[in-house]
């Protein structure tokens, strides 16, 4: 045995009060909201399809090919509507250098004309995608006689969640004076 590490030895007591110390801390499930549980659901249902592909691909040796469409799909709506959770905790990449070096009014300037562009990029994409389901109509996916629309709706969704979430962020800076990009020490991750 390797006399250099420290060894630690636990009763058959102690392992189980570590899991009684467990069971105190209660699961809050208050920051979730409803889009997040969409996406939750997405995500579960995309693994459900990548499975049943393995599955019947490497043990059926009789691929459904299905599958991998209906996965893919899951996958790119599991981004749109996931972006809408990360817009809402404003967990977005965010470079917040210069606001270091700039006086406080201009930071603040600044700051707010980063939340109107934001809200504006994102309402011009949900149009975008609004026109793109015109667009594809009721065009049919390659394997399955679904309309690709579906999955655009589902984007789009996901964008006009995060044109919300963007609105809140907004108004949540422009009450509390400042941003996460201004005063990332004090900011706490509090919801609009």
């Amino acid at each position: 045995m390797d006399e250099t590490l420290p060894q630690v030895a636990a009763s058959a007591e102690e392992l189980a009060h570590s899991f009684d110390e467990a069971d105190l801390h209660q699961t809050d499930l208050s920051d979730y909201r409803f889009d997040d549980w969409i996406t939750l659901g997405v995500f579960w249902t995309m693994v459900v399809l990548v499975f049943l592909q393995f599955f019947t691909r490497y043990a059926l040796n009789n691929s459904l090919a299905w599958t991998e469409e209906l996965a893919t799909n899951c996958l790119i709506a599991l981004v749109f509507i996931g972006a809408s959770t990360c817009v809402r905790k404003d967990r977005h990449i965010q470079v917040d250098l210069l606001y270091r070096y700039l006086p406080a009014p201009a930071a603040r300037v600044l700051a707010t004309l980063v939340d109107l562009i934001r809200l504006a990029f994102l309402a011009y994409l949900t149009y975008l995608v609004w026109k793109y389901i015109e667009l594809v109509g009721d065009e049919k996916m390659t394997t399955l006689n679904w309309p690709k629309n579906v999955i655009y709706w589902l984007a789009f969704f996901g964008f006009s969640m995060m044109v919300i979430r963007a609105a809140q962020i907004t108004w949540r800076n422009m009450k509390l004076g400042f941003s996460a990009l201004e005063k990332p020490q004090a900011y706490d991750g509090s919801e609009a």
